[in-house]
Parts: C-alpha cells; structure tokens; sequence
C-alpha cells in the first residue's frame, strides 16, 4: 500500500514527465516550421508493427478499381534500412517515422486512378472520392477500403487527431478530419509522398 507521500511524489514526477514532453514537442514543431522541411516525430510506425497481429485482412482491386475480393495476408515488415533502400528520403520520413510533407508541395493530380500505399503497394485511396480541399495535401472524402487502412489516434504535439495508416504495412499515410464533403463529410488529409498514383486501366 502506498503512502500519501508516496503518491504525491509519483504524481509530482508524472507532471514533470508530461510537461516535458508537451515542451519538447512544442519545440521540435517550431524547429520543423521555421527550416519549412518535413517533420516528423519519432519512428513510431515501427512500435505500430510490433504490436500488431500477423495476418490481416485485405481488399484486392484491379486496374480498373474493381474488387477481387478480402484476402488474408501477412503483415509487411521490414527493417529501417530495407525501407531507406526502397523509398525516397521524404516517403521514409512520412511513411516510416509519421512525417507531413509540406503543403502544396506535390503537384496537383487530377488523373483517373487509384492511389496505392508507397510502401506495400495495397490500393487505398480512388481518385473518384478525391476532391479540392484547399489544404494543399491530396484529400478524400472516402478510403477505397475500409480493410486496407488503419485509424488510431494521435496524441503529438498537444493535439488529438485520428492518423490513417496503412492495414498491411503500418505506413503512416495521413490524418482524417470531419470536415469533409458529403456523402461522408470526412476529409482524408494525405500525404502525397504517401501514395503511388496509377492511371485507371
């Protein structure tokens, strides 16, 4: 049984703890503001694939965005270096470390198609529930699959936001918001640096 001193000394120390992580986080997010380069914080995709179950469940889809049916597959994982070798630099950071890219900083893509994860190259997003958000990331109002992505929340830099990550990979592709258009009224704030763009066959 603990004592009262006991309890406010683990108090006292647990205040000290949040504290110092609301300011570190705060200050890590005023350095990446200031240089204008992508953030990130932290390599938490690979805490994510850890954690999570070996198999899951995934949507497949043609070229034409047709579904070939829900498969069960083995969870993607690899090492830090086996996915630096793979992606570029940016893609790593978002897609390996939940980085953002910048606003505006990929061109604006209005081709017919489908949008795959950078990663693992599952289908997750179709450029017909694609719309103009003005936030200057590639926005949805709906995944293509509800198998093939992943909502958790996120906690950093003293915000509660919902992340999107990909179900087969772990990769961080965004965030969704509820101020989107209907029919759903979501708004799936991606990353482009995220997501491999193919022409609908």
């Amino acid at each position: 049984m603990k004592t009262s001193d006991e309890k406010a000394a683990r108090a006292a120390r647990l205040g000290l703890t949040r504290r110092a992580l609301l300011r570190d986080g705060a200050l890590s997010l005023g350095v990446f503001g200031a240089l204008g380069a992508v953030g990130f914080r932290g390599s938490r995709a690979a805490d994510v694939a850890a954690q999570s179950a070996p198999f899951v469940m995934i949507e497949n889809f043609s070229a034409s965005g047709q579904s070939q049916g829900v498969v069960r597959l083995a969870k993607v994982r690899k090492t830090d270096a086996e996915w630096r070798k793979q992606l570029s630099a940016d893609s790593f950071v978002v897609t390996r470390q939940a980085g953002t890219e910048r606003a505006f900083s990929a061109p604006s893509q209005h081709a017919d198609g489908l949008y795959h994860c950078i990663c693992c190259d599952t289908v997750a997003y179709d450029s017909r529930t694609k719309f103009e958000s003005g936030t200057g990331w590639p926005s949805f109002w709906a995944p293509k699959s509800k198998h093939n992505i992943v909502e958790g929340a996120d906690h950093s830099y003293g915000m509660t936001r919902t992340e999107v990550s990909c179900a087969l990979c772990d990769a961080h592709l965004g965030h969704v918001f509820d101020d989107g258009p209907q029919p759903t009224g979501l708004r799936y704030c991606m990353n482009a640096v995220a997501l491999r763009f193919a022409p609908r066959a």
